[in-house]
């Protein structure tokens, strides 16, 4: 019953998001163009529900010649293939804000597992160990909350398989709440995997 309602929260809250946000989306487009050349968002084949595929939408933080598939903090020297402006737009998490059109059109829930990248096979097959894979991916999460970047792919995928058992609107609400708070602390943003908190991996 709860997943029927928070759809409907989803797109409630999605579209109210890309009205009032406009003004913002008008002026990070306009200095993404003005920095570096290519598209202003960032498209990326990403695992939804039940392990189909979509394309994840982000604002373009990196340069167009940067390495395709591959989670930054696999990288070799990261921080060359960030733009300016994308260092602000990763240490804000304002990258993430086109994922409201993903959320909007059904792929996507505010709250839900991060969703791997297509070729994250550790990942995808940890996160069937706990029915992670079975529910819509989310802008946030238990485990965006709980560690991000700096947690290993076992420890992310029970923290996911956790809120599928727990899935419920207050659940959903201490997610949202508790990102709130992550992005201002820059909590668990990890470059490279290591512990100088940097470059987000997703």
């Amino acid at each position: 019953m709860y997943l029927k309602i928070k759809r409907l929260i989803d797109i409630v809250l999605s579209l109210i998001g890309l009205i009032v946000l406009s003004p913002i989306y008008l002026i990070l487009i306009i200095a993404i163009k003005l920095e570096s050349r290519g598209p202003v968002l960032f498209k990326q084949k990403r695992v939804g529900i039940n392990k189909t595929h979509f394309s994840i939408l982000k604002f373009r933080t990196m340069k167009i010649d940067t390495p395709k598939d591959t989670p930054t903090h696999l990288l070799e020297n990261p921080q060359q293939y960030i733009t300016n402006m994308g260092k602000f737009l990763r240490k804000t998490s304002l990258d993430e804000l086109p994922q409201i059109w993903n959320i909007f059109v059904g792929q996507m829930s505010i709250i839900g597992p991060r969703p791997a990248l297509w070729n994250q096979f550790d990942l995808i097959a940890e996160r069937d160990k706990y029915g992670a894979n079975d529910i819509q991916p989310g802008l946030t999460g238990w485990a965006q909350i709980n560690g991000r970047d700096e947690l290993p792919i076992e420890r992310k995928a029970k923290l996911d398989g956790e809120y599928v058992e727990k899935i419920s609107l207050w659940m959903d609400v201490k997610c949202f709440f508790g990102t709130i708070i992550s992005v201002i602390k820059s909590d668990g943003v990890v470059e490279g995997g290591t512990s100088v908190k940097k470059v987000k991996e997703d």
